[in-house]
């Protein structure tokens, strides 16, 4: 019989569960402020509402033997876009939902075979809210959470935010067949093959300039408009980052524009965003998302009006991130009490007290074995933690 977990996955002790509960709570609590519902989707989906259309790829997905292509989530906003238009579609829109549950991404690695990554998520989906407004909102949203939350100014916490069409307007220029390629070496930070490409020398000097462009937002924009020209995209992310600029300098929280923000799912069509705080050993991802408009709409057809912007925090990292700072509550609450008995006789009466405990709201626990004494008692309480109820 196998002793461990399956590789990838891991057993959540009691205070790792209490620190998430806690976590889900204080960001489920903001949501609700903002008018967002919960809902659960299933975490068995079709593989072909998985795979949003193939932004997320085959591999990535954990798929189930069964009589149908079926596989487990390996994120939540293919499946919530999915029942916001179907079950919810008669629902008024903006349509504001909020979640909280575990996805399953499925990594192989060569000679290991798969391995699993299971995360517990906590986020919002905001649909039918299209443009600089709905952005805003979850800008906005993601800020509230972060603020409930016990960041420290060690952690640093910046916000990275990009656009999936600032580089269709660095590109434009580029010969059309080398888009796509010129996209992904710019998304990997991959200097080599941009040198060897045929491209122009000022094209190939402009994009080397691109891969170390990035910083505080409003000299990151101004930048790419000499590099381009005014446009109605560089327009509406000035206006998106000042309606949120104030708030994230008084919580401490930097802003960071990077024309090349790629995230790990090719969802999004619109404003991409990750939150990322400084760590023991290393900068960690604690949140993420953006706006997928082309996947609602594929879950929507003949909808050219379907838009949904949603966002995600990574409830383990976070707890880890938290826990290292010492900047999560306790979650063992009040200590609990020991009711212990002396003789075989007593035990309905230890039960009843129990319970007497229970209805005064109090944690209260049941010792089953009879004690020698009272001293005996006392000693088996102080190694709970607990305190002693005794009856001799």
């Amino acid at each position: 019989m196998a002793l461990q977990p399956a590789s990838g996955a891991q057993d959540l002790l009691p205070r790792d569960v209490g620190v998430n509960r806690w976590i889900c709570e204080q960001l489920a609590a903001i949501y609700s402020r903002w008018g967002y519902e919960e809902v659960t989707p299933p975490s068995l989906e079709r593989l072909d509402t998985l795979e949003a259309g193939g932004a997320i790829e085959a591999s990535q997905v954990l798929q189930v033997v069964a009589d149908e292509a079926l596989g487990l989530r390996p994120e939540m906003t293919a499946s919530i876009a999915r029942a916001a238009c179907t079950r919810l579609a008669a629902m008024h829109r903006p349509l504001r939902l909020h979640y909280r549950g575990s996805t399953f991404k499925a990594q192989r690695i060569e000679d290991q075979g798969i391995r699993i990554e299971e995360e517990l998520q906590s986020g919002v989906e905001l649909m039918g809210a299209a443009g600089v407004a709905g952005d805003g909102e979850l800008l906005r949203l993601l800020l509230d959470a972060a603020a409930a939350l016990p960041f420290s100014r060690e952690q640093e916490p910046t916000l990275l935010i990009g656009h999936h069409g600032l580089l269709d307007l660095v590109l434009e220029r580029a010969p059309q067949g080398q888009h796509q390629e010129l996209r992904r070496v710019m998304c990997s930070l991959d200097r080599v093959s941009l040198e060897a490409m045929e491209i122009g020398a000022d094209l190939k000097e402009r994009y080397r300039s691109l891969l170390d462009l990035r910083g505080e937002p409003s000299s990151v924009l101004a930048e790419i408009e000499r590099m381009v020209g005014a446009s109605t995209l560089l327009l509406e992310l000035s206006q998106l980052v000042s309606t949120i600029q104030q708030q994230a300098d008084r919580q401490g929280i930097r802003l960071q524009l990077d024309p090349t923000f790629h995230p790990d799912f090719a969802l999004y069509d619109g404003v991409m965003l990750k939150l990322v705080c400084q760590g023991e050993h290393a900068p960690m991802a604690v949140a993420s998302g953006g706006r997928y408009d082309r996947l609602v709409r594929r879950f929507a057809p003949g909808d050219d009006e379907a838009s949904g912007v949603g966002f995600s925090f990574a409830v383990e990292s976070l707890r880890q991130l938290l826990q290292s700072g010492n900047g999560v509550p306790d979650s063992g609450g009040a200590s609990v009490q020991l009711v212990a008995y002396g003789r075989s006789n007593q035990l309905q009466a230890a039960l009843d007290r129990v319970q007497e405990l229970h209805r005064q709201g109090q944690r209260a626990e049941l010792w089953p074995e009879c004690c020698s004494s009272a001293k005996e008692a006392e000693q088996i309480a102080a190694l709970r933690g607990g305190e002693l109820v005794w009856l001799g």
